[in-house]
């Protein structure tokens, strides 16, 4: 996974999974993509045969950083094509839409958001702050390489931490 902290104080969180589903959703009448970005609860962190361990609290992670967030936006790799949406304070600006196609098994999602300067008095990232949560996922997630850059401070470091 890549963390990359930008000099406007967003922050791109990249990794190599499975790539969110872009999928049609007929119960909400929208992606699956879009759904998991803005509805509470809805992603499949708890089915027995997905994640083990979930970053975020019963399924609100990615939904909750959208909403409190000015822009963010998604990029899926899935299926050999890329799709993408964007948000404005939580709600998608357009539909999901294919913006390319990639050969081999380059699976995952990319978002970048920047949080809300309405929400939070403080929208600046602090590099030690972010290591350690990362540090703390990452002895969770025993076969997950992080690398944390951070473009404003040009500072990098990979964090490698397995607990075996």
């Amino acid at each position: 996974m890549l963390v990359t902290i930008h000099k406007d104080q967003s922050v791109t969180v990249e990794d190599r999974g499975r790539g969110i589903p872009v999928d049609f959703h007929a119960e909400e009448k929208k992606s699956a993509l879009e759904v998991v970005m803005t509805v509470l609860h809805a992603g499949g962190k708890f089915d027995k045969n997905s994640y083990k361990v979930s970053g975020g609290l019963h399924g609100v992670g990615v939904s909750v950083v959208n909403a409190l967030s000015e822009m963010l936006k998604v990029e899926v790799r899935r299926d050999g094509k890329i799709y993408f949406q964007e948000y404005h304070q939580g709600d998608a600006k357009a539909p999901v839409k294919q913006i390319g196609t990639y050969k081999g098994d380059a699976t995952g999602t990319k978002i970048t958001f920047k949080p809300d300067h309405e929400i939070f008095k403080v929208t600046k990232f602090q590099f030690d702050t972010v290591a350690e949560r990362l540090r703390e996922l990452a002895y969770l997630n025993k076969e997950v390489t992080m690398v944390l850059k951070d473009e404003a401070e040009d500072q990098e470091e990979p964090i490698n931490l397995r607990a075996d």
